[in-house]
């Protein structure tokens, strides 16, 4: 039967295809406090049209987000992200951002399952919000890199001292981007695959 006034089936785009010469996909997590950049790193990053589950904050949370340095915000990640980018030829990789707010924070279990390294975005005006994140990674085994995001009005530290107030091993990468950009952000994932491959190639990592 012939229905003249429906929609045609439009497939996925071409750029949303998997390249044919993929063999390697690698699942990594973007985390981070709320607000830091995590939605933002991912849209700006992504080859494919990026999954977001952004909802408008409503007063439920009221009293138990914390909106320090990000009183403009309006809406939030309740479920996850979800974005794709090839290093290269062979390699591709997934990208889950995780919400942000610690009342979502249960569903970081299975964000977690089967990533191989994390990106920690950090936002300077709130430091104190990344502890836990970080702790998070460390007590799960999950390597990691820590990208400090460039807020026009975030101040400005050396990063060996945001090293020690995180108290993070020397090995640890922490690298300043801008997740707006993608450039800047793919600069973030790349310095992780290079950590990764660094720890796969030392014995006293295993």
């Amino acid at each position: 039967m012939d229905y003249r006034n429906s929609d045609p089936l439009v497939g996925p785009r071409s750029e949303d295809i998997l390249p044919q010469t993929a063999t390697t996909a690698v699942k990594v997590v973007i985390v981070g406090g709320f607000g830091v950049g995590k939605t933002t790193m991912v849209g700006a990053v992504s080859e494919i049209r990026p999954l977001t589950t952004e909802e408008t904050m409503t007063r439920a949370g009221v009293g138990v987000d914390d909106t320090r340095g990000v009183a403009r915000k309006t809406t939030t990640t309740v479920a996850m992200d979800f974005g794709r980018i090839s290093i290269n030829d062979e390699l591709v990789l997934y990208l889950f951002g995780t919400p942000g707010q610690e009342r979502f924070w249960f569903l970081w279990r299975g964000l977690f399952e089967g990533a191989l390294g994390a990106v920690v975005i950090l936002d300077t005006r709130r430091l104190e919000i990344s502890f836990d994140v970080i702790g998070r990674l460390e007590e799960r085994g999950v390597p990691f890199v820590v990208a400090v995001n460039s807020f026009p009005d975030a101040p400005a530290h050396p990063l060996e001292e945001l090293r020690q107030a995180l108290d993070l091993p020397p090995t640890v990468p922490i690298l300043v981007c801008d997740a707006r950009r993608r450039d800047s952000a793919r600069d973030v994932l790349l310095t992780l695959m290079r950590y990764l491959h660094s720890q796969a190639a030392t014995p006293e990592a295993l």
